[in-house]
């Protein structure tokens, strides 16, 4: 008789790593869609309260943060969300339009995989539906941050290169850099950013890896412009 495959049972301590890893996931995309502002302290208990989680996991999840530069921690203060000079943001976009655009010439030389195209086309309709709107809620904002973050990452996974994608993630650790934010834009930017996607799509599919990279360069380009732009609006005097 065949003997029965063996059941794995998960260890409480599993349990808390799991959960742990959900937590850091969803705090990080929160932290880069700008949901907590340059400088708030994060407080374990009210972050314990939203997630309905033991302080655990939580306290885990600070700790990786930390580590990924997105949380600075004070000995006696806790946790605060890193904040960043205007110099610090430029230098990262300037990196990531470099890498992005290198990204975009390599998916349009290497061409993109049926899946790959169907991503980005989804995202595409998704996001001509949502921008024929007069204005844009905060949960709209946060829904086209999901369909740029689909665009751009099927674009670096057509790229093939583990070490380019290594590189952009560390170049989107500066919160206002990341391609979730779109919290600062006015529909107009946000708009003029979609027909970019469509631009840079349609010079992939052509083969022309230089016209990909072009575009996408600018495209990024025109993304700190526009955050510059609001940045300093907001240090206007009231």
């Amino acid at each position: 008789m065949a003997p029965r495959p063996r059941r794995s049972i998960s260890s409480p301590e599993d349990e808390v790593l799991t959960r742990s890893v959900s937590i850091t996931d969803t705090l990080r995309s929160s932290i880069l869609a700008g949901e907590f502002k340059p400088g708030e302290r994060i407080y374990e208990v009210n972050l314990s309260e939203q997630l309905d989680v033991s302080r655990t996991p939580i306290r885990e999840a600070l700790k990786v943060l930390a580590g990924e530069g997105l949380l600075d921690y004070i000995p006696n203060r806790g946790y605060h969300v890193r904040e960043y000079s205007v110099d610090d943001i430029v230098q990262a976009y300037e990196i990531r339009a470099a890498l992005e655009g290198l990204a975009a010439k390599r998916a349009a030389q290497l061409g993109m995989s049926a899946e790959e195209r169907a991503i980005v086309e989804a995202a595409l309709r998704d996001g001509e539906a949502l921008l024929n709107k007069s204005r844009l809620s905060s949960e709209d904002r946060n829904q086209y941050g999901i369909i740029n973050t689909a665009i751009h990452s099927a674009i670096h996974a057509a790229g093939q290169s583990r070490m380019l994608r290594d590189m952009l993630r560390q170049s989107q650790q500066i919160a206002p850099s990341s391609h979730r934010n779109v919290i600062a834009f006015e529909l107009s930017d946000v708009r003029r950013r979609h027909d970019d996607h469509h631009r840079i799509y349609e010079a992939i599919l052509c083969r022309d890896g230089g016209r990909a990279e072009l575009l996408m360069r600018d495209h990024v380009e025109s993304i700190k412009i526009s955050l510059l732009r609001s940045i300093s609006r907001d240090l206007l005097p009231r």
